[in-house]
């Protein structure tokens, strides 16, 4: 299958910058991220995908949606696959609401308050992660699924860090990664 980080969003452009928490609920794509999510789209478009599953964040179901488009495919929208929560960026928008804004989805699995109301820990992720993996193994055509996801579930899939807008394949019948190192270690400066 195919692992899709969403485009650039308002949270990602300002905490790169500041490394602070912006405050941004479920944010949307920036321009960069748009375009980044077309780039995917054309980028996708050869590949042989009859599924897309997506998280429920705006960002994520916005990098869907030219993907969506060049395809001809629905897409199915699953918390299964969102991000590990973390920060305000974290706090989704209610079921009822990203029906009215995305009516062609199928949001049939999500409840109307999909995202949890603490920190997820790292054993958590790695634990919905490894569900997902073996629910996709059990699949006859998961080499046919795109999944649009984020920077944390995708880690815990893989051991992989990718950046916005960036894809890579994911086998689910191989084992799932071990010792993933979830904070970089902190580096001090060298002294002369």
């Amino acid at each position: 299958m195919i692992l899709l980080r969403h485009g650039q969003s308002e949270f990602n452009l300002h905490f790169t910058a500041t490394r602070r928490d912006p405050g941004i609920s479920d944010p949307k794509l920036t321009d960069l991220g748009h375009k980044q999510a077309e780039a995917a789209a054309e980028a996708l478009g050869g590949e042989p995908i009859r599924r897309i599953l997506c998280s429920p964040y705006t960002r994520a179901l916005q990098t869907a949606a030219p993907v969506a488009k060049r395809l001809g495919l629905p897409v199915t929208v699953t918390p299964s696959v969102r991000e590990r929560y973390a920060f305000t960026c974290d706090v989704g928008s209610a079921c009822a609401d990203l029906r009215i804004a995305w009516p062609d989805h199928d949001f049939s699995a999500i409840d109307e308050v999909w995202w949890p109301g603490e920190e997820e820990h790292d054993h958590h992720i790695e634990a919905r992660a490894a569900h997902f993996r073996a629910e996709m193994a059990a699949l006859p055509d998961w080499r046919e699924t795109l999944v649009v996801s984020h920077w944390g579930f995708i880690l815990a899939m893989t051991g992989e860090r990718v950046d916005n807008g960036q894809w890579l394949r994911c086998d689910p019948t191989e084992p799932a990664p071990a010792g993933i190192v979830w904070r970089a270690p902190h580096v001090s400066a060298a002294k002369p």
